[in-house]
This record gives C-alpha cells, structure tokens and sequence, in this order.
C-alpha cells in the first residue's frame, strides 16, 4: 500500500529532528533565555547542545536517535528500491559502490550526532566537538558520493527529470553546508560564540531540508491505481513487473509454450494436428474428434 511506503522514513525523520528543535527553542526562551553554566561569559544565545547538556537532554537524545535511524532507513530503502526495479536501477558497479558509500558515511554522521548528544558540551567537551565534526563531514561526504551516483544515473535516464532535480538539491545542501559549517567552525575558534549560536541553529534547520529531499528520491517508488513505480517504466515492455513474460491471449500461455491459434479455440482441437485445417476438394469440413461431416 502506497501510504505505507518507503517514502514515509525522511518525513519520520524531518518531522522528529524540527520538532525537537523547535521545542529546544522554545523552551529556552519560555525560560527566559537563561544563562547555562556550558555558556562562556557574554554569550546571550544557547547552543543546540547547551540546552540539550541540561533538562532536555533526554529530548535531544531521543530526537536525534529517532531522526538518524529513520533517515538511514530511507539510503537502505533507495538503495534496495533500485536493487528490485522499483526506482531506475544502477547501470554500472561504480554507480552502486558509490550508493554503498553514501549509507556508509550516512550511518557514520548519524552515529556522531547521537554520540555529541549523549556526550553533552558540559561535561564531555572535546568529544562532544569531535562528535560534532564527524556529525557533520558524514553527512556532508555521505551527500558527495549520492550526487555522483545521481550525475551518472541521470545520463542514463535523462527522461526521468526527477532525478536531475534530486542532484541539484542534494549538491546545493552540500554548498550551503560546508559554507555555514566553515563560518560556524571559524566563529566558535574565535569565541565569537553569539554569531556561532545562530549559525548551529540555521546549519541545523537547512539540515531538515536535506532530510525532506529524499522524498524525491522514494515517492517514484509508490505503486498505485494511477502510478507505475519509476523503474517498472523503464522495463522490457514484454514482461511485467516480476520479470515473466507477457502473454496476449487473454487464456494465457499454452503448456508447451505456443499460443492459441484463433480466438477462443481449445488446447485440444489446437493439438490433435499439427497441420492447419484444409477443406477437401469436395467443399466438405472434417471436424477433428468426430465422424459427421458437414457443407457449408
């Protein structure tokens, strides 16, 4: 059924990561913006992690362990829709390693953002901030290698427009990451520490987009009344789905592979010879299986 789809991981994903974001948010203002003892001195903007290191912390654990799985599910669930037919297959090895690759850093981000939440800036520091590179260079890596894969799907199937969009998407989450990280990464190092508050906070939000953009990906997967899943498409118009042969005899095909000769005739009158019926000289018809002759 469509609505139980693989396409229903990233909106399990998106939705968990921006409502625990937005409940962070607004719990620290609800608060009065407090000062959190993981806060340098003059610093009035909490950090994601600030406020996940004290009376949220089960939230931010929670959330970020919900997000990552469900997300991972989503690159298993790309890469097996394309393994079965359901979305354009892979043409070439190179195309799947490159697939393998970007679950690989995908799983390797998601366990880095799970791990800076469970070793909160409070009181574990440095890892907390090596948790937080390998958060971010995983997913960011693990984007690189699914836009190659894209670039080279989309020279294969160029009537698929979808997947040429999915590429744009995917490398424009690259750009705009690596410049958001790089000015979140120079301003924390300078204790800059207001300006890098917001930059975690908008590198965070732009990653909920990134997350929305499988969707792309997976719904030409859905197969219903009205839709054929997007590598079924592109299949052997004379064979269906699973891979056996069409027939266009609407009885189906005949045991020993030959089909009906003429409409609605029977296996047995089409085996008892195996010349085509001829009328004899005297304009008579015999009929297999009988002994009456008829003139028509």
């Amino acid at each position: 059924m469509w609505y139980l789809g693989s396409w229903i991981f990233p909106i399990i994903s998106a939705s968990m990561w921006l409502g625990m974001l937005l409940a962070m948010f607004i719990t620290w203002e609800v608060e009065g913006s407090p000062q959190y003892p993981s806060m340098e001195e003059g610093q009035n903007i909490a950090y994601i992690s600030d406020v996940g290191a004290y009376g949220l912390k089960p939230l931010f654990i929670t959330g970020s362990v919900i997000t990552t799985v469900a997300l991972d599910l989503g690159f298993i669930a790309e890469r097996w829709l394309r393994h079965t037919g359901r979305l354009v297959p892979n043409t070439s090895r190179a195309q799947k390693v490159l697939s393998v690759l970007s679950i690989i850093f995908a799983i390797a981000g998601s366990a880095g953002l799970i791990l800076l939440s469970i070793f909160d800036t409070y009181r574990h520091n440095r890892l907390h901030n090596l948790f937080l590179l390998v958060f971010i260079g995983g997913f960011i890596l693990s984007a690189v290698f699914l836009c190659a894969e894209y670039q080279r799907l989309g020279i294969h199937y160029r009537q698929h427009r979808i997947l040429r969009i999915s590429f744009w998407v995917k490398l424009a989450f690259i750009l705009v990451e690596l410049t958001l990280a790089a000015v979140f990464v120079g301003t924390t190092f300078t204790h800059h520490r207001n300006v890098a508050a917001i930059f975690e906070w908008i590198v965070a939000l732009v990653f909920t987009g990134y997350i929305l953009s499988f969707l792309l990906d997976l719904l030409p997967s859905i197969n219903t009344k009205n839709h054929v899943p997007q590598g079924w498409r592109d299949a052997d118009p004379e064979k269906t789905p699973n891979g056996q042969p069409l027939t266009h005899d609407s009885q189906g095909p005949n045991a020993d592979g030959q089909d009906l000769i003429g409409h609605g005739a029977s296996r047995d009158t089409s085996a008892v010879n195996d010349r085509p019926l001829q009328p004899p000289s005297n304009g008579s018809v015999h009929l297999p299986g009988s002994q009456n002759q008829g003139r028509y």
